[in-house]
Formats: C-alpha cells, structure tokens, sequence
C-alpha cells in the first residue's frame, strides 16, 4: 500500500467520492443506511485493492462499479422499498388505524447534504435533486436491478452508453434495450413527481412560511387553504396514508391532536423541503421529536406531506436535536 503519505492520498481520492457514491446507492436501494453501508463497504473494497486498480478506467468508474456490484448483491433478495402509496389505497378517515410494518418495507428519507455533490451547474443541480425526489426513489424501486443501474447512470450521472456497457459486463445494445425498457416502465408512473427541483422560488419560500404559522397555529382553516383538494399524508412506519385536506385536518384534530402547540425546524431532505417536527413534551417543558415532513409542492400548493415517525433513527442522520427548549421560536 506504501507509506504513510501514499496511504493518506488514497484516503482523501477515495473519500472525494463518497456524497456522489451514497447518492447512487440510496437511489438503488431506497434506503438511507443501506446506501451508507454499501457505500462503506466499496470505499472498504476499494482500499483493499488499490493496488490492483491500474488505471485501466478512471478512479470514479472503477468505484461506480465496485458500488453497482456491492448494490446487486444487496437487492438480490428481490425485496423493493415502498411508500404508503404503493402499498395500498388511501384510507378514509372514519376507518383510520395505526398499523406499523416492518422498518425494512419503507422508502427512506435522506439528508440532501448526504447525496446531492456540490456543483456550479444548475441544471446538473436540478437532476440531481428530482433524482433522489421521494417518488421518483419510489418509482425506481419497480424496476429490475439492472435496469435500475442503467437508468440511473445513464438518465441521471449521463454516462454514456458505452461506458454503463463496460461497467456491466454487456453490450451498448444490451443496455439501450434495458434502458427503453426503464423508461417505458417509468412512464407507467407519470404525474407522481411534484415540482421541478430548482431552488425554491419566493412564492414556494412564503408557501411554506404559511405552513409553519397554520401547523405551529394548528390552524385547520389556514393549512386547508394551502393544501391541494387530493393532497396526501403518509406517516411511515405506518400504512395509513391520508387522501384530501378535508381527511388530513380531520386526522390532525382527532387523532393528531397531541401536535396542537408543536414547533417545525427547516432542514431539506430528497431535493424537497422539510421539516423537523417537535411535538410539546407530554413530561415537562420543551418539545420532543414526533416527526421528519417532506413536503411535495405543485403548482403553489402543498400536495404531499411525508410524515417519518422513527426520529431516533432520522434526527441524528439529519444532526436535529433531540428536544428543543421551552422558548424555541
């Protein structure tokens, strides 16, 4: 491996490519510590054999491959991640029951700090951010493994189809037909992706500031002024999933209604706005963890609020506090 030095420069190249790598990876597996792990386990691969690596292909090739094949191996089970939505129809309010699944059956949340590399490009930028979108994340998990990988390198990293051939041990046919047939299946999903992902406008930055000020206000007249007419409310580990402000205020006031007087910290997630969501402490002062939101926005109103319960599994990813004080603003 040599020295010291050589072994630290290593370090540093392997580490460079880390935020892109774990991008990949959540978008093939859907999850958020699944795709650390994998990424974990390739820089690990990586170092290892770093001195079989003869620069026969670039460094960051050779890792995308190392990464696919860790990928592979992991979703050879068969089993695909989900939301709410993929699972089952909406349920009507009056027959509302908290069910809880199975941790590894949900779609995961990811810090876009995670997965999205700095870049000075905006449209770069943009794909990169409608690529780890909630539902496009959800979308890919229906394709086959493979097509997985074509499409994501192709459609989203713009490698050519030459390059995705090599790395997959196959023919740029082999590919073209994988990704036509990505696509084909993709397009079968259309009209789940809110929003493009460009930097939020001033109309969609007073949308949200609304939000707070109806959700901290559990204002229900205020949020179904800013909720679409089909919006929807899921709540992972839960399969309940909410349809129509009418339903998702009706389950605030009910159901919900321990969030009256709760306190929303900004921080981004999947491309998309978000929000940690402190509820009052029902043991003392202050405000405790209920909830990580995803917020889907369209055409200037809110249709999709992505409620993820599990915060001690989600606050540390996100570096959120584990309670606020009684003061918090």
């Amino acid at each position: 491996m040599g020295d010291l030095t050589t072994a630290t420069d290593i370090d540093s190249r392997l580490e460079g490519h880390r935020v892109e790598l774990t991008g990949y990876c959540y978008r093939m597996l859907g999850s958020a510590f699944e795709a650390e792990d994998a990424v974990q386990d390739t820089l690990v691969r990586a170092w290892r054999n770093f001195d079989k690596f003869e620069g026969r292909s670039s460094l960051r090739s050779w890792l995308y491959r190392i990464a696919t094949n860790v990928c592979l191996d992991m979703l050879n089970a068969g089993k695909k991640r989900a939301r709410p939505v993929d699972l089952t129809g909406p349920t009507p309010l009056a027959r509302a029951a908290l069910n809880p699944l199975p941790e590894n059956t949900w779609l995961e949340p990811m810090p876009d700090g995670r997965i999205l590399p700095t870049t000075a490009d905006p449209a770069e930028a943009a794909v990169a951010r409608e690529s780890v979108r909630l539902a496009f994340v959800a979308a890919l998990q229906h394709l086959p493994p493979k097509q997985r990988v074509v499409l994501i390198l192709r459609e989203v990293l713009a490698w050519k189809a030459s390059e995705v051939a090599e790395l997959l041990d196959t023919s740029v046919a082999s590919v073209n037909s994988a990704l036509q047939r990505a696509r084909a299946t993709l397009s079968e999903r259309e009209g789940l992706v809110p929003d493009s992902a460009d930097p939020l406008d001033e109309g969609q930055r007073k949308l949200l500031e609304r939000y707070v000020a109806a959700f901290e206000g559990y204002d229900m007249a205020a949020l179904t002024a800013l909720l679409h007419e089909d919006a929807v409310m899921t709540m992972p580990p839960f399969d309940l999933w909410l349809q129509g402000h009418d339903d998702i205020t009706g389950f605030m006031v009910s159901h919900g209604a321990g969030c009256a007087g709760s306190r929303l910290v900004a921080t981004e997630a999947n491309g998309a706005p978000a929000f940690a969501h402190y509820k009052p402490n029902p043991d003392g002062p202050g405000f405790v963890p209920w909830a990580l939101q995803v917020i889907d926005i369209s055409d200037g109103v809110i249709t999709g609020m992505h409620c993820f319960l599990d915060t001690p599994r989600w606050f540390p990813l996100f570096g959120l506090p584990d309670r606020l004080d009684a003061d918090a603003t």
